[in-house]
């Protein structure tokens, strides 16, 4: 006969889920309410990662909870390794030798355990010391005098958040001549440097009031605002400096008049002025801020006259108005007199360097050339003759990081005189503790409004800032005023002073004290004596 099916009870519970009965078979059994909230785990896993992940919440032996018996069945079961026992070799002593082994093993861990507090210890005396070595405290650029009262406080943060539509400058004069660039450069690396010749021709630096061109632009009323590229791409990258300078304004009628002071530091070149680890302030040292300052000016005159090929020049309208006679053998520098209008009332007349000139595709291109200095490998973080070849992004990057301030001036220098180009070269010294010889090691050609939204530099914020500063200066009363960047701070303070200030030398030092505490009378200093300091 066929087997029957039967056809199970089903029971119905309106009120609620499941039986409304227990079996008999299901009574006693513990069972552990839940709700949807609740993390629900696996039934088994027989894995070693089920036994990590679960195993702080299993219960212990004998500890109370639900299906207990289920705890003590996992704990009597023990997993028998299968595989042969291999045999070592040579009984006795290669029992000794393994002993000796794990011996070893267990002190080295335990070394390394022990080590452990050791190098953190040792990293925090290390970022200690670190942080004490940044701590670099810096002198200011001119001594302030008591007499001198200060008018205004900027703040850096304050001149971040200017802003000024740029604009382009019309040339008014250009003067000068510029030889053409030697190419052969281009082909300069590492494997075939070249060394770096220092060049015999002379470069004139020639204040703003000095400058014959710009007296006679003054007095045609060409403009009510005059200054030179190198004063003002400091006044527009005034937020990236650190190192401490100083501006001279003179307020003449309704003109003004932006200058250098007798020795001052502008016409030098930073190093290493932004970077992590800041470079000390010791005159004797060569790795110094005073030696590398002056190590990277004659660094950057050199190779902009070495890239030349000579022969034939481009020359401007007008002769180089700074040649004393016509045998004396000028640096290629061409001037131009760039005119801005910064508002209804107000156009700025600044003069401009360009340093060369390069025949692309047939038309000439104005070049402004600049010369990048290596000094100390360690220092930087990164060593040019290796990594300059296949790496030049990571060496360009190291130098926007450690001389972001040089590079902003250059580059606004280049966007105001109208240069086509910035060829930047990369020069190093011939050994790291010789700071008299050096090698070119390459060079790079960058468009200057291209390069300056690489470096993230805003010129319409460098126009911003001029603005407020030519604003500001315009409102004073005739006179001479003086622009200091703090040495240690954001900042720069803007005095009123004598206007023989800076004719003599007393500015040098600070004013002297006698016994009862008042400053002494001041004296005038012979002939001699100034003589002997100069």
């Amino acid at each position: 006969m066929p087997a029957r099916f039967e056809v199970p009870e089903v029971e119905d519970y309106p009120d609620g889920w499941g039986p409304s009965t227990v079996p008999e078979h299901l009574e006693g059994m513990p069972y552990a309410p839940f709700v949807k909230g609740d993390k629900v785990g696996k039934i088994s896993d027989f894995t070693n990662s089920g036994f990590g992940k679960f195993g702080n919440n299993r219960l212990q032996p004998g500890q109370p909870g639900l299906f207990n018996f289920f705890q003590e069945d996992e704990d009597s079961f023990h997993l028998v390794d299968s595989r042969p026992v291999q045999r070592g070799r040579g009984g006795r002593r290669f029992q000794q030798n393994r002993f000796q082994q794990r011996r070893n093993e267990t002190g080295r861990r335990e070394d390394h355990q022990d080590r452990q507090p050791r190098k953190q210890q040792q990293r925090r005396q290390f970022n200690n010391f670190r942080d004490n070595q940044r701590q670099v405290t810096y002198s200011s650029s001119v001594d302030i005098r008591p007499e001198w009262g200060m008018v205004e406080q900027i703040q850096f943060a304050a001149l971040g958040k200017l802003s000024m539509p740029s604009m382009e400058g019309e040339e008014v004069r250009s003067c000068g001549s510029v030889q053409y660039y030697d190419k052969a450069f281009d082909r300069v690396v590492p494997k075939s440097e070249r060394p770096l010749k220092r060049t015999q021709r002379v470069f004139r630096s020639v204040t703003t009031s000095d400058d014959p061109i710009i007296r006679q632009l003054a007095s045609e009323d060409q403009g009510r605002v005059f200054v030179t590229d190198t004063l003002l791409t400091t006044l527009m990258c005034t937020t990236r400096s650190v190192y401490s300078w100083d501006i001279v304004v003179t307020r003449a009628g309704d003109k003004l008049f932006f200058d250098k002071r007798d020795g001052s530091s502008l016409d030098m070149l930073t190093v290493a002025e932004t970077a992590p680890e800041p470079v000390p302030e010791e005159k004797d040292n060569i790795n110094g801020v005073q030696q590398l300052s002056l190590e990277a000016t004659g660094i950057n005159q050199s190779f902009s006259q070495q890239v030349l090929a000579g022969g034939n020049e481009l020359k401007g309208k007008e002769s180089n108005p700074f040649a004393s006679s016509d045998n004396e053998q000028l640096a290629s520098v061409l001037y131009r007199y760039q005119k801005f209008s910064i508002a209804e009332d107000i156009d700025l007349v600044v003069r401009c360097e360009l340093d060369g000139v390069i025949s692309m595709k047939g038309q000439d291109q104005l070049l402004s050339i600049k010369a990048l200095n290596e000094f100390d490998s360690k220092t930087t973080g990164v060593d040019w003759r290796s990594k300059l070849e296949n790496q030049r992004g990571a060496v360009l990057a190291t130098e926007l990081k450690n001389n972001a301030n040089k590079l902003a001036k250059w580059t606004a220098a280049a966007v105001i005189a109208g240069a086509d180009m910035i060829r930047i070269g990369y020069v190093s010294r011939a050994h790291a503790r010789d700071n008299q010889n050096h090698t070119i090691l390459g060079t790079q050609g960058v468009k200057p409004k291209d390069f300056a939204s690489q470096i993230n530099l805003s010129m319409d914020n460098c126009w911003g800032i001029v603005r407020a500063l030519v604003d500001m200066c315009l409102k004073l009363d005739e006179g001479k005023y003086l622009i200091v960047k703090d040495p240690n701070k954001q900042l720069m303070r803007l005095y009123t002073v004598p206007d023989d200030a800076f004719e003599t030398n007393y500015t040098e030092e600070p004013l002297p004290e006698n016994e009862e505490g008042t400053e002494a009378p001041e004296e005038t200093p012979k002939k001699e004596d100034q003589d002997d300091d100069e």
